[in-house]
């Protein structure tokens, strides 16, 4: 009796815990979208913004954040389900295969400001590129393709070897084994990668400032 009490009133603090942190979120977001939303407008979406004077809009940067969105994931994508997809089924467990793992673990995890100098040194600097959004696309491949490459090996691993097995049961080759049946049985998990990346580069400042967020004229 006196473990269930506890238990109870464990349960009890959890949950009053759990729910101040969902109040707290919830009422930050009601009041952002209660300031917020009454100044957001069609001009405003579409509008060019100000320097000098109050008001403006954010067109400019709203199209070129999905435009460097839409260069990275098409130079991401295919990479990162590539190597995902090698690591998953075709690498051979060894030394190589575990420092190749280790390497990503540590990549994914700099700092996005590391991530932008790298990409000022060798997108803007060596490769003569200079501010723009194929460096800015450039760099934030190399921050986020780490993440991703994990992202599908772990979504590959999770499917069932009995997956596989009957695929190769009914004598498809092993290539189409992945295609047709792992692939679209990890396929959720992929697509949650892609989208959580997908909010790491439309979100992503740092390493834009030494690559593509200098590339506004400077005001006089």
């Amino acid at each position: 009796m006196h473990a269930k009490k506890l238990d109870k009133i464990a349960t009890a603090v959890l949950y009053s815990i759990a729910g101040i942190i969902v109040a707290i979120l919830a009422s930050l977001i009601l009041y952002i979208l209660v300031r917020g939303l009454p100044h957001i407008s069609w001009s405003f979406l579409t509008g060019k913004s100000s320097s000098y004077q109050a008001g403006g809009g954010i067109g400019i940067q709203l199209y070129n954040s999905f435009f460097l969105l839409i260069i990275t994931l098409i130079i991401s994508v295919p990479l990162s389900m590539g190597a995902g997809i090698f690591l998953a089924e075709y690498a051979k467990k060894g030394p190589v295969t575990n420092f190749v793992r280790t390497c990503i673990e540590i990549l994914s995890s700099l700092p996005s400001v590391v991530v932008g100098l790298f990409g000022y040194l060798i997108f803007v600097v060596q490769f003569e590129y200079g501010f723009s959004i194929i460096s800015g696309a450039l760099a934030l491949t190399v921050f986020n393709l780490p993440q991703m490459t994990r992202n599908v090996e772990d979504s590959l691993k999770h499917v069932h070897h009995t997956q596989r097995e009957a695929g190769l049961a009914l004598g498809i080759s092993r290539w189409e084994t992945v295609v047709h049946v792992v692939i679209p049985e990890a396929l959720p998990g992929i697509v949650t990668g892609v989208v959580l990346a997908s909010g790491r580069i439309f979100g992503e400042a740092a390493a834009l400032i030494y690559t593509a967020g200098q590339s506004a004229p400077a005001l006089d």
